[in-house]
């Protein structure tokens, strides 16, 4: 499994930006990256800045949200649904795209339940629960 340093997930989002801004061609999660990239203009600007954001810290106490980490759920979440993995989120996605109506809010819902199932693992340091994140969209969607 690939498991990127902070250094390595920062420099792949600030290369796909710079590489888009340059007319470049895009490759495999180069592309749904940017797709999350451009539903968050709020982030053009820090993008375009890799000296200053690369090893600045975002903490949660101090009301920030990281921003890499939010992009990198965004791709996280892209390729569950990809992939229908785990086996019933993609379902669960589509009846929060009904209800929400936009794919961003939809998959703000999916995001919060997969951060609070990785901060569960890391907490717990146990394995991740997809039983649990069904779960967890299941309450979102009003149905547990």
């Amino acid at each position: 499994m690939f498991n990127p340093s902070r250094d390595q997930v920062r420099q792949f989002f600030f290369d796909v930006w710079a590489k888009y801004r340059a007319g470049q061609p895009l490759e495999g999660a180069e592309r749904p990256a940017l797709d999350a990239v451009l539903t968050h203009p709020e982030y053009h600007a820090l993008l375009d800045q890799p000296e200053r954001y690369r090893e600045r810290d975002y903490l949660p106490e101090h009301g920030e949200t990281n921003p890499f980490l939010h992009l990198s759920l965004h791709l996280a979440v892209s390729e569950q649904l990809s992939v229908d993995q785990p086996p019933g989120i993609r379902a669960r996605y589509q009846r929060l795209l009904d209800r929400h109506g936009e794919p961003m809010d939809a998959q703000h819902a999916v995001m919060d339940c997969l951060g609070e199932m990785i901060w569960q693992v890391q907490r717990n340091g146990t394995a991740f629960d997809s039983a649990g994140y069904l779960r967890c969209l299941d309450r979102a969607l009003g149905d547990a």
